[in-house]
């Protein structure tokens, strides 16, 4: 082999040293950049789901916390609505009991009043009014079955829901009409408003007398009529009471007092204005009297003494 032949072979092991070793050096990168690529995917995969599962977590959480919500406001809901019913319940109690002390206290000025009447009389409640509007009446609830009978005076007390309270510093009786129509059960009465009520009166101080007479409405005074002229002076605030003419109304039962007096000139007589002694928008329970039948030792018809 000549020497021109040995340096050729080494120049061509040398060459393939060298395309061996880039390579080598070509598979090696390439290697490490797939592996790195590969890393890469499946970190943005773990991040990708991890956001999602996120998202996901987020989402239940609002949903669970809602429905939570949802069902902790239906229940304070019905907790409200029972505290609320329950309230309205316990108002309506103490309502119904101050109704029932009320009732208890005008029942006991009742009792006390009965018992210094000095006829014979039978307690009654207030029913309703006339059902064919003949006058301005009403109802009680108890009639010939309990010994009333037509023409009884009907009175009331004056303290209390019956009469005007404080209205002359006095309380007692206080004339409210007459019965002037039975059943066996009921009965109606005529107030002394009505304009076919015609009573005998008089005034209590100066003891001058007249017919006191209904305008048709409680809110109108009575008329004091047919009172002769006189010299005296007639004081407003004078109480009137019934005079026993007739012989309907017991005498000295206290119907008003003066308000006004009505002068005219060439009238014989004068006319006097009353208020009413009774507030009949309070009136509930009344007492009807005989005045034929004096109380004898606190009989009376509802205590089984008669009345008939």
């Amino acid at each position: 082999m000549t020497g021109e032949d040995f340096k050729k072979r080494r120049r061509i092991n040398t060459n393939a040293y060298v395309f061996i070793a880039l390579s080598l050096i070509s598979f090696s990168t390439l290697l490490f950049s797939a592996r790195s690529s590969v890393e890469d995917f499946k970190d943005m995969g773990l991040t990708m789901y991890s956001g999602l599962r996120g998202s996901i977590h987020g989402l239940s959480s609002f949903i669970s916390r809602t429905v939570f919500s949802v069902r902790e406001l239906a229940t304070l809901k019905q907790a409200y609505d029972s505290l609320t019913d329950r309230i309205s319940r316990y108002e309506q109690l103490e309502r119904n009991a101050a109704d029932i002390r009320q009732e208890n206290t005008r029942l006991r000025e009742q009792l006390g009043f009965s018992r210094t009447l000095s006829y014979r009389y039978i307690a009654v409640e207030i029913i309703g009014s006339d059902p064919d509007n003949l006058f301005s009446a009403f109802v009680i609830n108890k009639g010939k079955n309990d010994g009333i009978e037509n023409n009884m005076p009907v009175i009331a007390y004056q303290s209390g829901q019956a009469g005007r309270e404080g209205l002359d510093g006095e309380t007692g009786e206080v004339l409210v009409g007459k019965v002037v129509q039975t059943a066996r059960f009921e009965s109606l009465v005529m107030p002394l408003y009505d304009s076919t009520s015609y009573i005998s009166s008089r005034l209590k101080d100066s003891r001058i007398e007249g017919i006191v007479e209904g305008q048709g409405s409680p809110e109108a005074p009575l008329l004091l009529r047919f009172v002769r002229r006189t010299r005296e002076d007639i004081a407003i605030g004078e109480p009137v009471v019934t005079s026993g003419l007739g012989r309907v109304f017991p005498p000295g039962i206290k119907l008003g007092r003066v308000t006004r007096v009505l002068y005219q000139e060439n009238d014989t007589s004068i006319e006097i204005e009353l208020e009413s002694s009774v507030d009949f928008s309070r009136l509930e329970y009344v007492f009807v009297i005989d005045p034929r039948s004096p109380a004898e030792n606190g009989e009376n018809p509802e205590n089984g003494g008669g009345g008939n």
